[in-house]
C-alpha cells in the first residue's frame, strides 16, 4: 500500500482542517488506518485511528471531540477533520497502515506510512 497525505495548510487558533490519505493498492479496505502526527524535537504521536470497516474508531485524549477520523473504501482515501485547532496541535500529520487487529497506538505497529502534511497553527 502506498499513501499520500494532503490537506494541511497555516489556520488561526479555532479554525478548521480537512486531511486526506489517498492510498493505492486494492487492499485498502483490509487495513486498519490512523493519523499520527510529529512537532519540532518530539516524539511521533499517535492521534486517531479507524477500523478496517470504518465502524470503530479511536482517538488520543488530546484531540477527543474535536478531530473526527472516517475513510472511504470505495475512494481509497482516510480523512481526518480537524476543527477548533490549537497553536499546540502545530506538527506534521502522518497517515499510516496496519493489518494488525484491535487498536495500534504505537508507530512500530504500523507498516505503511505517507510522506506528511505540515499543519501550523497560529495564534
Amino acid at each position: 500500500v502506498q499513501l499520500q497525505a494532503s490537506g494541511g495548510g497555516v489556520v488561526q487558533a479555532g479554525g478548521s482542517l480537512r486531511l486526506s490519505c489517498a492510498a493505492s493498492g486494492r487492499a485498502f479496505s483490509s487495513y486498519g488506518m490512523a493519523w499520527f502526527r510529529q512537532a519540532p524535537g518530539k516524539e511521533r504521536e499517535f492521534v486517531a485511528a479507524i477500523s478496517w470497516s470504518g465502524g470503530s474508531t479511536y482517538y488520543a485524549d488530546s484531540v477527543k471531540g474535536r478531530f473526527t477520523i472516517s475513510r472511504d473504501n470505495a475512494k481509497n482515501t482516510v480523512y481526518l477533520q480537524m476543527n477548533s485547532l490549537k497553536p499546540e496541535d502545530t506538527a506534521v500529520y502522518y497517515c499510516a497502515a496496519t493489518l494488525i487487529t484491535g487498536w495500534a497506538t504505537d508507530p512500530y505497529e504500523y507498516d505503511y506510512w505517507g510522506q506528511g502534511t505540515q499543519v501550523t497553527v497560529s495564534s
